[in-house]
């Protein structure tokens, strides 16, 4: 999977300053930005505060909250400076990202404490076309960015919402800005990161729509995997994930997650739900080992934690898993992991854990 981030960040500022630009003479403080309560210099200035935070963040690893920093403007800034600090801005996020190793992390607060690269470049690109069309709209300026571009952010931060054919309009209405057909209009919004969980040995890394599609597609989702893989299992766990996404009934946390060892950062399995709890909160989950990471305990270990963070939510009340009879190793993983034996069928031997 190609690397990707710091020029889609760019190639969306260039897109904010190209369609600003026409209007630079105006006065952006006495209008207001469409739909919002800022007028239109408050917007762009918010855009630039956006995207250093997340440069920021991401380069310097922040951990428990934003690094303790604000941006201001000189006095007497007009709004080609503007623009100028946004392009400033964008480039730095962009190095960033670029330069950012592909397990690094830093603080974000929606949903799950932190980001990724990847996330750091799409929630960045996300503020810049949504806010663009704010101030454009507010402008009487026209904005529409590439499609390619909407496409790409809503298959990585907005993973619970259906695609549509119309990307771009897909995002204004993911981002409560716009209507689509057979949709209700948004009046709250919050993109998702993608959830990682750690254990002592491994990283359980939630595989974004977008990093599907490349499997799917035979790629390596954007992974670094052990021994020439990824194998059967991810590829095919990525397919039902993705044909769940486009049908608008993917749920990211009860998705598939690639088990990336710390000590190396190379990908050796995955590990996932088959669906979302039933009403009575029962869940299937699944897991496949590369065979050179095998016999050491990374599937234990790994099961355990997924199935501690299930059933601590409320929606789950018991998870179960089907192992084929001879596969004497993977009942040991099940057993090891807490799991019991609870039938038995055609299609193996079932079992269970609930809290």
């Amino acid at each position: 999977m190609r690397a990707w981030g710091g020029d889609q960040v760019e190639e969306a500022v260039a897109g904010c300053v190209a369609a600003l630009r026409p209007a630079v003479d105006r006065d952006w403080t006495e209008v207001k930005a469409a739909g919002l309560e800022w007028n239109c210099h408050e917007t762009a200035f918010h855009v630039a505060e956006d995207l250093i935070a997340y440069a920021a963040n991401l380069a310097g690893r922040a951990k428990d909250g934003y690094v303790p920093f604000e941006i201001t403007l000189d006095e007497g800034t007009d709004n080609t400076g503007l623009l100028h600090v946004i392009e400033t801005t964008g480039a730095l996020l962009a190095a960033a990202v670029r330069t950012a190793p592909r397990e690094a992390r830093g603080f974000h607060p929606y949903p799950f404490r932190s980001a990724n690269r990847e996330g750091f470049a799409a929630m960045g690109i996300a503020e810049v076309l949504a806010h663009t069309h704010d101030i454009a709209g507010g402008l009487g300026l026209e904005y529409e960015p590439p499609a390619a571009l909407a496409e790409s952010v809503l298959t990585r931060i907005f993973p619970h919402v259906q695609p549509s054919p119309d990307h771009w309009r897909t995002f204004l209405w993911a981002t409560g800005r716009g209507e689509l057909p057979g949709r209700a209009r948004l009046t709250g919004w919050r993109w998702n990161n993608n959830l990682v969980l750690p254990t002592d040995r491994l990283t359980l890394q939630g595989i974004t729509p977008a990093a599907a599609r490349d499997l799917v597609a035979g790629g390596d989702g954007g992974f670094d995997w052990l021994d020439g893989g990824p194998f059967e299992g991810p590829r095919e766990a990525s397919n039902f994930m993705l044909k769940a996404y486009e049908e608008g009934v993917h749920r990211p946390e009860f998705g598939v997650f690639a088990l990336v060892r710390r000590e190396d950062g190379r990908a050796i399995g995955g590990i996932g739900f088959h669906g979302v709890p039933d009403e009575e909160g029962r869940t299937e989950i699944g897991y496949d080992l590369t065979e050179a990471a095998r016999g050491n305990g990374y599937a234990t270990e790994a099961l355990r934690a997924l199935s501690d963070w299930a059933l601590a939510r409320d929606d789950v009340r018991t998870l179960f898993a089907t192992v084929e009879r001879d596969n004497v190793p993977s009942q040991s993983v099940v057993t090891r992991a807490g799991f019991r034996k609870a039938g038995e069928d055609e299609e193996g031997l079932a079992y269970e854990l609930g809290r």
